[in-house]
């Protein structure tokens, strides 16, 4: 018998040291990632929220140092639509489009945030990503060092922002919600 897939590898041996406190993202990049959720309180907010949105855009379509990831993600008769715009200033650098079936909607969610952010950390000259988002809940969990179903997706994202956060010590993630209605 091949006992080859038996193996405990590193990435999933939950006692290995890149798992211990003090290497995990969260403790060595504290100031270079925040959330920015969108309050479903009031009709008043929801303006206020979309008006925000387009200053934020604006703002980062002035600055080179920034990418702006746009993103969405919907399923429809079991098969999910995810949708990438990439800019930087003020100009569409990756537009993409996948197509899945047979998965969940929060799988599609976070292959969609993983796409975009591997694409912006490989990008020349940007200190600063702003990922605009709907699945909020979804790029919280990259951050979540409990066990989950998508954590080896979690542990290719924060291996890019830990190349991304360590080139510059000024590198930053924004995760932005924007109201699913806006659309």
């Amino acid at each position: 018998m091949d006992n080859r897939f038996n193996e405990v590898f590193p990435s999933f041996d939950s006692l290995n040291p890149k798992f211990s406190l003090g290497d995990r993202i969260i403790y060595c990049f504290p100031n270079h990632f925040s959330f920015h959720l969108f309050s479903k309180s009031k009709d008043q907010h929801f303006k206020s929220c979309i008006q925000q949105l387009d200053n934020l855009a604006i703002k980062s379509s002035n600055t080179p140092s920034n990418a702006l990831i746009v993103m969405d993600t919907s399923i429809k008769n079991n098969v999910a639509s995810s949708i990438i715009y990439v800019y930087i200033h003020n100009k569409p650098i990756i537009k993409t489009l996948y197509h899945a079936s047979n998965i969940t909607g929060t799988e599609a969610e976070f292959f969609t945030i993983k796409y975009g952010i591997n694409q912006a950390t490989h990008l020349h000259s940007i200190s600063k990503i702003i990922v605009v988002t709907d699945s909020i809940h979804v790029a919280k969990k990259i951050f979540d060092s409990s066990s989950h179903p998508l954590q080896k997706h979690a542990a290719f994202i924060l291996k890019d922002l830990r190349e991304f956060f360590s080139c510059h010590q000024e590198n930053v993630i924004e995760f932005w919600e924007y109201p699913s209605q806006s659309k």
